[in-house]
């Protein structure tokens, strides 16, 4: 059987990697400037907080709508039996909900999958279903074992403010870190698909040791661990530092992957974080 994997740009693959490995995306959209655009193609990081900068308006975000979805899994199941379409946590986005109704005019040949995550924590869950598929296991058990790892799968990451997260309506459980001191630095994590608090810090240096430190934790606990690295502007350089501080810690490093622009319209700018999966399946 052959196996089509569809995602959305909020996995923060790249476009290049997606062509590479014969990965669909489909684009988010980013209302910005009374304009809508589409996340990675239109639309970058830089360009979102440049205009902030420039006083422009607090972008919103928006999901793809079925019909997309539709004419995408039209066009993958022209060359394949089976589409596996994996998004975005559904209590952060409606994407999973837009992906659910287009599947429903395909019979069993789309299976729709929620990571409970975001960002590399969904696109992790996408390079493994693709691994899956090239080890020929069926559509069965490469869902059964996305749900399995899932459960031991684990993002964490720290913000400059918690701001973006406030206004977008994406706070989660971190709610009680609002109105912290000057210099206070959130810890963040994604639980049953929500951003939710794993603790506060003073300053930069303790977040990139505390991000550090976890890695080393979750690696100890699981005998390595896969890791992809991820920053949005402003958050390059700490994201170095805490590369620098894990040499020579037994890590799968599947590389840095800048942020995109809706994932960054609720982090803003200064993120970093690091998402983790078991070494061994």
């Amino acid at each position: 059987m052959t196996i089509a994997i569809v995602t959305d740009s909020t996995s923060d693959l790249s476009a290049q990697l997606c062509a590479d490995l014969g990965l669909v995306s489909v684009p988010l959209y980013v209302l910005f400037d009374g304009k809508m655009h589409k996340d990675g193609i239109e639309i970058t990081p830089a360009d979102l907080f440049a205009g902030l900068k420039a006083g422009k308006k607090t972008p919103s975000t928006s999901q793809p709508s079925p019909a997309e979805f539709a004419e995408v899994y039209t066009k993958a199941l022209a060359t394949a039996n089976h589409v596996l379409s994996i998004h975005i946590s559904g209590q952060m986005s409606g994407t999973v909900g837009s992906a659910r109704l287009a599947a429903q005019d395909f019979g069993d040949r789309v299976t729709v999958i929620d990571s409970k995550s975001v960002s590399m924590g969904l696109g992790m869950r996408v390079l493994r279903a693709l691994d899956l598929i090239n080890m020929g296991k069926t559509v069965p058990e490469i869902v059964a074992e996305l749900e399995r790892v899932s459960q031991h799968a684990d993002i964490r990451f720290t913000v400059d403010t918690l701001d973006f997260l406030r206004i977008n309506g994406r706070i989660g459980g971190a709610q009680a870190l609002l109105g912290s001191l000057l210099n206070i630095k959130p810890i963040l994590t994604v639980k049953n698909g929500r951003v939710e608090s794993a603790g506060r810090v003073r300053g930069h240096k303790k977040a990139m040791q505390d991000l550090m430190d976890h890695v080393r934790k979750y690696a100890a606990q699981h005998g390595g661990a896969r890791a992809a690295f991820l920053s949005t502007p402003g958050g390059e350089a700490y994201l170095q530092e805490v590369r620098a501080g894990l040499a020579g810690l037994q890590l799968d490093d599947l590389g840095d992957h800048p942020i995109g622009a809706v994932v960054a319209t609720h982090a803003g700018p200064g993120t970093i974080g690091v998402t983790l999966e078991p070494l061994h399946t």
